[in-house]
């Protein structure tokens, strides 16, 4: 429990002063005899006793009810040598509450409250109700006192650590959030980076083997873009380790790192891919424009492995106050027009791609006639409302969009 400092020396200069008062008043009214002197040599030693108990609080422990009781046990023959000391019993209150438990603080309230009566009693030239009513009122006032700012402090020090618990509560939550957050980025970027790039790899080389004897040129060229798309993932492996930028954005804008894209999809096993851009470009953030390339990626993988399509459109369009991509197959389509987020990880890891830049995503599919994917980012930073994908035919009558649920 934290005590009132200010409160603790307060008492304590408290004493001092009442010792003081109480030392000049014997003194006029008595003089300098024997008597006096005693008094004063044990009033002398109780402000001793009394100061090295403040001066060595931190040290004593459980020293510390020993010292009171040398305070009190002090006090007690001052009082019976000088009653007019008896009312130094306020500070000493203060301290039995500090140290005693409740029980121990009520008995020594009372037997000091019956020592400062008799001290009363023994100086007055005659007996008065006031002089027994006094001190029991100076002293339930002060035990009240006391006891209420000790009650609140025990409080207000229940309330603190309450505080500090839930801090550390709330702390240990935000790492977790943060550790689940940083696994769901992980899986993105592998998903995203090296698993995609690996079965880019093993479908090259299944259709490398397929063709080795009868073709060994075109089975060779399919061995060569396997080995560049190794590589390429090795450079996008180690960039995801030092957490930089997809490494086809680096030195170029967006437009030709989609367009190289297409051009190595293209390439692959996978249907024929074009990119066409509308609009004039304008600046994008690097984080918009990571994820729209990784979009595009993770789009045209669902295109190879899953639509069947002979032919794919990617178009960037750069609007006003925002820049949209669209992704068109002429696939075998699906049944749901809009499958769940959770349904496919490649689609969700792109919704998530672009919440964190406040965009949106849309899927429209129809069976047999193709999927469209379609991005949309706000390009001041705004919140995007969902986009309506515009119909394959109308965007591109030779590209219609096609896909599976197990995107």
């Amino acid at each position: 429990m934290r005590e009132r400092g200010w409160l603790n020396w307060a008492m304590h200069l408290g004493f001092y002063l009442l010792l003081a008062a109480s030392a000049s008043r014997l003194v006029s009214r008595h003089g300098m005899d024997p008597q006096t002197v005693a008094s004063l040599a044990v009033c002398g030693l109780l402000a001793v006793v009394y100061a090295v108990g403040v001066v060595l609080w931190g040290d004593l422990g459980r020293g510390r009810l020993v010292w009171l009781g040398a305070v009190i046990a002090v006090w007690l023959v001052l009082v019976v040598l000088a009653p007019s000391f008896s009312w130094c019993a306020v500070p000493l209150l203060f301290l039995c509450l500090r140290l005693l438990r409740p029980r121990g603080f009520v008995v020594a309230t009372a037997a000091l409250t019956l020592v400062v009566i008799a001290a009363q009693l023994k100086i007055a030239q005659e007996v008065d109700p006031s002089l027994i009513l006094a001190p029991i009122g100076v002293a339930t006032m002060t035990a009240v006192i006391f006891w209420e700012l000790q009650r609140e402090s025990a409080a207000r020090q229940r309330l603190i650590d309450d505080l500090i618990s839930a801090r550390g509560t709330l702390a240990d939550s935000r790492h977790r959030t943060g550790v689940l957050e940083e696994r769901e980025r992980l899986a993105r970027e592998i998903h995203d980076t090296l698993a995609q790039g690996l079965t880019s790899m093993g479908i090259l080389l299944q259709a490398a083997d397929r063709m080795w004897a009868a073709d060994p040129e075109r089975a060779h060229a399919h061995v060569r873009r396997a080995a560049t798309a190794a590589a390429e993932n090795l450079d996008e492996a180690r960039r995801f380790v030092r957490d930089l930028q997809p490494s086809g954005l680096e030195g170029v804008p967006l437009p030709e790192a989609l367009a190289r894209l297409c051009h190595r999809a293209g390439h692959d096993t996978g249907p024929a891919v074009r990119f066409r851009q509308e609009g004039e470009g304008y600046p994008l953030e690097p984080d918009v424009q990571a994820a729209l390339l990784r979009v595009a990626q993770g789009a045209l993988a669902n295109v190879r492995d899953h639509s069947g399509a002979e032919t794919a459109m990617v178009t960037l369009s750069y609007l006003d106050g925002e820049i949209t991509l669209d992704v068109f197959d002429d696939g075998v389509g699906f049944a749901e027009p809009t499958p769940a987020p959770g349904r496919g990880y490649g689609l969700r890891a792109m919704r998530d791609r672009l919440a964190e830049v406040a965009g949106s995503l849309a899927v429209e599919s129809t069976p047999g006639e193709g999927t469209a994917v379609a991005a949309r980012v706000p390009a001041g930073g705004a919140p995007a409302a969902p986009l309506p994908v515009r119909g394959a035919r109308a965007e591109s009558p030779d590209a219609a969009v096609g896909g599976t649920e197990g995107r």
